[in-house]
């Protein structure tokens, strides 16, 4: 057990990590700041920084080209994509490279798209966020596929496993599901929607944006055929990662200039790239493996995913518990010891979302509000339009930061925020 939720033996304890981030210097009203944003965009370590920087002041250029600094960005990918490739439990020629999640899934869809006829069948589900849900519904438009919707209990804020089951069927072409909901928290069950999706011959697409900040990533694992996610979900600067099985990068007819490299996974990057941004997500990966222990980078990632992950579960159950006991709060989706990201939402009576945030702003705990681009899973909840408040745990939060984050919902429920 973590030793009192800051330390595993071996592992980075939570000030050391705290060290690391040029942010949580920052005050309001002589306050430091608690961010519980996270969710929606962590904060960088100071070496991340510094690696954008490097990149753009010494080794900025393009790629393919016989003079130095073209050849350093193409040394810079090639160990970007190792790097992810560790990241994901994946090989690094199946890592491909964009601007967010968003316009990689996009992406990713008009190359599939190609491959459907109607009738065809796309299921989504209505936990995700709707980047895991437009770019599918826009085939159903363009190429007349049906798209099949799973749904979401509200009660427990889980999907409802027997429809799920009953939505994959002989039609089916793809399952595109989050491996963990950034409203709500819930981790999905994708290894079992992938087996189910395989059994009809149906390729898997995973959203693993609010996923990968919390529990590391094993591709094989999980069943997937593709996957994304976002670096600046967990402490990189603002870039996409996809990564797909070589044979269907290959084989897929991608969306791409005629002179551009064809071989997998360049054939999937659309013009020049965010290189310093890379070089900077590569390096938050570096940064991750090296707060744990182990021979190699995914041991080291591993170690300290685990590490995390305990932490996680020990501020989730103080958060949970302290809100729960503030009359006029109701927290939504899975309780703590289901399988969950330390994330949580939940609305105030008498309160707007907007107006708990605010609040809490002024006592330097920032915190989100709205649908989270889930819009789904706020109408099914009956909260649209004003949606939630989010409060997401970092590596970088404290047992101190949960406490302020309670107390200051507790004083606006006393009318006194």
């Amino acid at each position: 057990m973590i030793e009192p939720a800051t330390r595993v033996v071996g592992v980075a304890g939570v000030e050391e990590i705290r060290s690391h981030f040029p942010a949580l210097e920052r005050r309001e009203g002589g306050v430091p700041v608690a961010y519980f944003d996270g969710p929606g965009g962590t904060q960088v370590p100071a070496v991340v920084g510094r690696a954008v920087v490097d990149y753009l002041f010494q080794h900025n250029a393009n790629t393919h080209w016989a003079y130095p600094a073209s050849a350093e960005t193409d040394a810079m990918l090639t160990a970007a994509r190792a790097a992810f490739a560790d990241f994901l439990g994946a090989a690094s020629d199946e890592v491909a490279f964009g601007a967010n999640m968003t316009t990689l899934t996009f992406h990713l869809s008009r190359a599939i798209g190609r491959r459907l006829r109607a009738g065809d069948e796309v299921v989504v589900t209505e936990l995700d966020h709707h980047a895991n849900v437009a770019p599918w519904r826009a085939l159903e438009r363009e190429r007349g596929i049906r798209l099949r919707t799973v749904r979401m209990d509200p009660r427990t804020g889980r999907l409802d496993c027997s429809d799920l089951a009953a939505s994959i069927g002989p039609r089916t072409r793809l399952v595109a599901i989050g491996a963990a909901s950034n409203a709500l928290g819930t981790i999905n069950d994708v290894a079992r929607a992938a087996s189910l999706a395989h059994t009809v011959g149906a390729l898997v697409f995973v959203d693993a944006v609010h996923y990968a900040p919390h529990h590391l990533v094993d591709v094989q694992a999980l069943g997937a055929d593709f996957l994304a996610c976002s670096a600046y979900k967990f402490y990189g600067p603002h870039v996409g990662v996809l990564w797909g099985r070589k044979q269907l990068l290959e084989q897929l007819d991608i969306p791409k200039l005629d002179p551009a490299p064809d071989g997998a996974p360049e054939r999937f990057e659309t013009g020049t790239l965010n290189h310093e941004g890379i070089a900077g997500a590569a390096t938050a990966v570096d940064f991750l493996a090296s707060l744990g222990t182990g021979e190699s980078r995914r041991e080291r990632l591993r170690s300290f995913y685990a590490a995390l992950h305990e932490r996680g579960e020990v501020l989730l159950r103080r958060a949970w518990s302290g809100l729960a006991a503030i009359p006029g709060v109701r927290l939504y989706g899975p309780e703590p010891g289901s399988p969950r990201t330390p994330t949580l939402a939940f609305t105030l009576d008498g309160h707007a979302p907007e107006a708990v945030t605010r609040a809490l702003a002024e006592r330097a705990v920032f915190t989100s509000h709205g649908d989270f681009y889930a819009a789904t899973v706020i109408e099914r909840l009956g909260l649209a339009p004003h949606g939630l408040v989010r409060a997401g745990c970092a590596i970088y939060t404290t047992e101190e930061e949960v406490d302020r984050l309670v107390e200051g919902v507790a004083a606006l429920a006393r009318g006194r925020g």
